[in-house]
């Protein structure tokens, strides 16, 4: 490995120390991806959790880097092999993962300016540029980088709460409101967790979150927005904030921002945009004109470890107006004592639920320089071809049943075999198609042959299981997605073999 075990990784002599071990790293990564031949490795967890106990047992001094780095990339689910396809989860480009090392070695903190000079006015430029890519005024907003999607909704609710409640009731009384005045929160069915888990975090409960129903491909439904604001209403409730989505974990529905926008303005709701997957589009020319009206929420939610290949994490919320931010002020002396500020040392201390924060700004503020907003837009195009290629390859696939046209670049669709169509459609029993459809996917997994998503379709009863592929590789062809498909055609005739 060569160089002190205990040499550190910034000043003058981090790089030559950092130099050596970047080689190890990356002749280990090469020979465990070799080794694992695929997508993921292949066997049951506990194969796996062995040989990883394993490594550990021999793992150590000089060999420790190299043994255990190659254990990771054996074991790992690759999301840049093109039959690793399940979740929003991106391979990250070079350029990114190169930046994101420099980080690393000199881990500044974002908490205070002398911690991380540059970082801080990099971060504070690059919030300017995204709340303009978003139709924000840039001198009005404001915004963190985040560690994704959860922390964001959590911080718009929160910000919701502090701005909607203010003045109406004290928090620490919420819990001994009558029920009919409680706050509530709006967001549609196939809206994210997070935003139940934000509410109980909030002090709400997760029961302050009003489901709305959704149209057939899992948009909100605009009249079942406005009955539920209504309701609420009358009942003497608060409708402290509505969610909309854009860009559902399972197809990257958009819900009708506009619409939303009207009802949270006239119910004098916060607006928050869940844009966590979808907010990529705004990198397209294409894709741009679904998130019309995102301009109007009063706070979105951005992942570019989604649609934007940049290693995890990468969130980012952002808000319209600065001042909605007031109730997230903090002064800490150690960190930005008031005499500071006022001689021109900026703080970003405010802006996060964080105190340490590493500065993930820097990696995607390196991408946008690289390839521009048109290169990363032609990245999201390539990955939305190949969803709509794929849509095609299983409408073309007679024992694969599609369940809508791809939104962006996700797609719902399951195995059902057309030969108990035709012999005996009482054999399609919905809870026994679930069944297979679960079991073909586990069988993938152990074997390694394929990594594809199993969600479930609102509502309740069988039937609802469906599978997933989440395309958001832009190296992989319309020829190797077929290929995946017809590893998903295999296992499910093995599955159903073994089920009848």
């Amino acid at each position: 490995m060569g160089g002190p075990l205990d040499a550190l990784s910034g000043g003058v002599g981090g790089p030559a120390a950092l130099g050596p071990l970047l080689a190890t790293v990356l002749d280990a990564l090469e020979t465990g991806a070799t080794r694992r031949g695929g997508p993921l490795p292949t066997g049951r967890p506990a194969d796996l959790a062995a040989r990883t106990a394993e490594v550990l047992t021999v793992a150590s001094g000089p060999d420790a880097l190299a043994r255990l780095t190659e254990l990771l990339a054996h074991g790992a689910a690759d999301p840049a092999d093109p039959y690793c396809a399940a979740h929003l989860h991106c391979p990250p480009l070079a350029v990114a993962a190169a930046a994101d090392l420099a980080v690393s070695a000199l881990n500044p903190s974002q908490d205070s300016w002398d911690q991380a000079p540059a970082a801080t006015a990099l971060e504070t430029a690059l919030l300017a540029e995204l709340a303009a890519l978003v139709g924000y005024d840039p001198a009005h907003g404001a915004g963190v980088l985040t560690s994704g999607g959860t922390e964001s909704n959590l911080m718009g609710l929160m910000l919701a709460r502090d701005q909607k409640l203010d003045g109406i009731v004290e928090l620490d009384g919420l819990l001994g409101l009558p029920a009919g005045a409680r706050p509530r929160i709006f967001a549609s069915r196939a809206a994210h967790f997070s935003v139940q888990r934000a509410a109980a975090l909030l002090g709400l409960g997760e029961r302050a979150v009003v489901p709305v129903d959704v149209d057939r491909d899992l948009r909100m439904d605009p009249a079942a927005l406005e009955r539920a604001l209504a309701e609420a209403s009358w009942a003497g409730a608060t409708p402290v904030a509505v969610v909309a989505t854009a860009g559902t974990t399972d197809t990257g529905a958009v819900d009708p921002l506009p619409a939303a926008a009207d009802l949270a303005a006239r119910y004098g709701a916060w607006l928050h945009v869940d844009a966590a997957y979808g907010g990529g589009a705004l990198l397209s020319d294409r894709l741009a004109p679904l998130l019309a009206g995102i301009e109007r929420a009063d706070s979105v939610s951005l992942d570019w470890h989604k649609l934007g290949w940049q290693p995890a994490a990468a969130g980012v919320f952002l808000v319209r107006r600065a001042e909605t931010y007031v109730s997230l002020a903090r002064r800490a002396v150690y960190l930005n004592p008031a005499d500071d500020e006022e001689a021109g040392y900026p703080s970003l201390l405010g802006l996060s639920l964080r105190t340490t924060r590493r500065p993930d700004a820097f990696k995607l503020a390196v991408t946008l320089r690289t390839l521009g907003r048109a290169g990363l837009g032609r990245l999201v195009d390539a990955c939305h071809d190949l969803a709509r290629a794929a849509a095609e390859a299983v409408r073309a696939e007679p024992e694969l049943e599609l369940y809508a046209e791809p939104v962006l670049t996700a797609l719902l669709f399951r195995y059902r075999p057309t030969e108990a169509v035709s012999a005996d459609p009482a054999l399609l029993d919905p809870a026994l198609l679930d069944r297979v459809n679960g079991e073909l996917r586990r069988d993938l997994l152990r074997s390694g042959r394929a990594v594809v998503g199993r969600t479930e379709l609102p509502g309740a009863g069988p039937g609802r299981v469906r599978l997933k592929l989440t395309l958001l590789n832009p190296h992989t062809t319309a020829e190797e997605v077929t290929g995946l498909l017809a590893e998903v055609v295999r296992a499910g005739r093995e599955a159903w073999s073994a089920a009848r």
